[in-house]
């Protein structure tokens, strides 16, 4: 029996990066936690390039495996769970036989993918990575911001999104992500995303630089939300609505970006509280 070390892993660095959020919580300094959540990013989105796509989703629904499976036997019969051909949809071998509905769905539309539908999935994960350290490279250097990075980030976020509609416009006939509740969900992710970036573009080119500051806080929380939210919340919802189909796939669809949002606002209106109060005036994300 071999073990998945990958997905080992994968979870003794969740553990050490929730120790990360729960110190940045009480410093108010987030640099180490976000340069290590990009790291785990790099590390989940880079595998499909190198492995291709069916290797890189065998791996993630691996992560699931595990939490989904937990105090189950392996021979209940839930509505939630089902099986996947030659148990190829996940990186656990044997150990465990039933998956999600919605990760065995998810292997099989990438795994006998058409030209096109792998091509976008490609396309979104490019980009929206590059878009995510882009992102970060300016929030970290606001005292040097470039306007050539903020254009490429634009276009980048501008290409990602266009995939992410285009895979999001067929998820209306698979009944595990939701059907088409998720998919407008999806839709709605997108409009948030791009809707806070755009207003953080129309500050800027207004001469507005606190409204953009402001709105680059807000389109950080949509992209964690959209990336880590939406992956954290299925995390938990996975184990406990493993008795119904369709619902961990939907929900986060439509609460992950809302959530990041205000999480990221805050975090802005803290450190703008602590730097006003220590007499430093508004400082970049630290």
């Amino acid at each position: 029996m071999t073990l998945p070390w990958g997905v080992l892993g994968f979870y003794a660095a969740l553990v050490v990066w929730i120790g990360m959020l729960v110190q940045s919580f009480h410093t108010g300094v987030w640099r180490t936690f976000i340069l290590f959540g990009l790291g785990l990013t790099l590390f989940l989105n880079v595998r499909y390039l190198i492995e291709g796509v069916p290797a890189g989703a065998a791996f993630f629904i691996g992560i699931y495996d595990m939490i989904v499976n937990f105090g189950l036997s392996g021979t209940e019969q839930l509505k939630g769970l089902t099986t996947c051909p030659n148990n190829a949809c996940t990186v656990w071998g044997d150990i465990y036989t039933q998956h999600s509905a919605w990760s065995a769905s998810f292997h099989n539309r990438f795994a006998n993918a058409p030209p096109t539908r792998t091509v976008m999935l490609y396309g979104h994960i490019i980009f929206n990575t590059t878009t995510f350290l882009l992102l970060h490279v300016q929030m970290f250097n606001r005292a040097d911001r470039r306007p050539g990075t903020s254009s490429l980030a634009v276009a980048s976020l501008t290409i990602a999104l266009f995939c992410g509609g285009w895979l999001s416009s067929e998820s209306s006939s698979v009944p595990s992500y939701g059907g088409v509740w998720a998919q407008w969900g999806f839709y709605s992710m997108i409009t948030l995303v791009y809707g806070t970036a755009l207003m953080g573009v129309v500050a800027i080119r207004s001469g507005d630089a606190e409204a953009h500051r402001v709105w680059m806080w807000r389109f950080a929380g949509s992209m964690w939300g959209a990336f880590w939210g939406y992956r954290v919340i299925m995390l938990v919802l996975d184990p406990i609505l493993r008795y119904t189909d369709g619902w961990t796939f939907l929900i986060p669809s439509w609460v992950s970006v809302p959530a990041g949002i205000l999480i990221a606002e805050a975090i802005r209106v803290r450190r703008d509280r602590r730097s006003s109060a220590f007499g430093q005036g508004i400082v970049p994300a630290e």
